[in-house]
């Protein structure tokens, strides 16, 4: 007798539900097993990182607060992998969205001051929807793998913002990074840390939810996800939908940059490349590229960096164990990811 992989007839409900939770269990444990060869106890390393992401309003506010770009860039990363476009190009759109606000904010002195802000979010949308662009009409009109082009566009993105910081936009006297913003530019606080970005992350999540599930675009992007040649057959522009999607994505993914540029560093500075746009790709497929879902896969994820941190006190482990624990998260949810499509049967060897 054997084991193989059979398709299913068709899509669980509750499996959407079941697999990303089971995945999600699946990586604690690995996760424990990596702990204890640190020579740390699992159980109280798990404890010291709930306490350190929830144990106060303050702490939690710091999770609310890194859990913002990681679910904007999620929702971002789920457009594309609709159409079954794989786009690892998040981490560069997030930094030309904060490359687009800087701009703005520090060079267009002819603008009145209310209208700073938000042209240099719109511009920072703007400027991540083009770098997404680029791989979108590669991948429509001349096949060119997107996992290729958008990985490595992230680099190319990254090395244009340290030229920028550290040398073209430089701020005087020494100082790492541009100038700091003015503060009539940067976002309002709205719950101790937490600021007003939050409202337009949530406002997007019910957009995405709208445009996703509800309408005629989100249908055919689902369509082209699992059919291509359905999808065409059906009098659906295939190359069109890819590059307005792409168009739409980087977009997100440069509101999330934007955003956090604006509310947290204050300007473009070393750090602007924090994993933002990898971490995504984990929100989207924990999420099951679920908008409403995603809030909660963000607040996880963010609690397993904020968490890191009292790791690093209490268990005296490194800092970059949160890293790790949110890489083991990523291959146990990879590999449930194919059982959506297919389940396990026992085959007799005469059959």
């Amino acid at each position: 007798m054997r084991l193989v992989l059979e398709k299913r007839e068709r899509r669980l409900k509750r499996m959407s539900l079941l697999i990303p939770l089971f995945s999600f269990i699946l990586s604690l444990l690995i996760g424990a097993i990596v702990l204890a060869a640190s020579k740390a106890d699992p159980i109280q390393a798990y404890v010291a990182m709930a306490k350190g992401a929830f144990g106060n309003a303050r702490r939690f506010q710091y999770t609310l607060v890194e859990a913002l770009p990681l679910l904007i860039c999620g929702l971002s990363v789920g457009i594309a992998f609709r159409l079954r476009f794989w786009n690892i190009g998040a981490e560069g759109q997030f930094v030309w969205g904060a490359i687009g606000v800087t701009w703005v904010i520090q060079f267009w002195t002819f603008l009145p001051d209310p209208l700073l802000l938000p042209a240099g979010i719109l511009v920072g949308m703007i400027a991540g929807a083009l770098w997404a662009g680029i791989p979108g009409v590669l991948k429509a009109y001349w096949a060119v793998d997107e996992t290729l082009t958008t990985l490595m566009l992230n680099y190319v993105a990254i090395g244009v913002a340290e030229y920028l910081y550290i040398k073209a936009w430089k701020a005087p006297k020494g100082i790492l990074g541009t100038p700091e913003f003015p503060e009539f530019t940067q976002l309002s606080q709205v719950w101790g840390k937490v600021h007003s970005g939050v409202f337009i992350a949530l406002a997007l999540v019910v957009v995405l939810w709208f445009l996703l599930y509800k309408t005629t675009w989100g249908f055919e992007l689902n369509m082209i996800g699992k059919n291509p040649v359905a999808a065409r057959y059906q009098g659906v522009s295939i190359e069109k939908s890819i590059v307005i999607a792409l168009l739409i994505s980087g977009a997100i993914a440069g509101l999330a940059g934007s955003l956090n540029t604006v509310a947290i560093t204050h300007r473009l500075t070393r750090g602007v490349n924090a994993g933002y746009g990898f971490t995504g790709i984990i929100i989207a497929w924990m999420s099951n590229l679920n908008p409403f879902a995603s809030i909660i896969v963000a607040i996880v994820m963010a609690s397993l960096t904020t968490g890191a941190d009292a790791l690093q006190i209490a268990m005296k482990l490194p800092e970059s164990m949160g890293a790790v624990l949110q890489g083991l998260v990523l291959i146990p949810l990879l590999a449930g990811s194919v059982f959506h499509d297919y389940h396990l049967k026992l085959i007799r060897e005469e059959e």
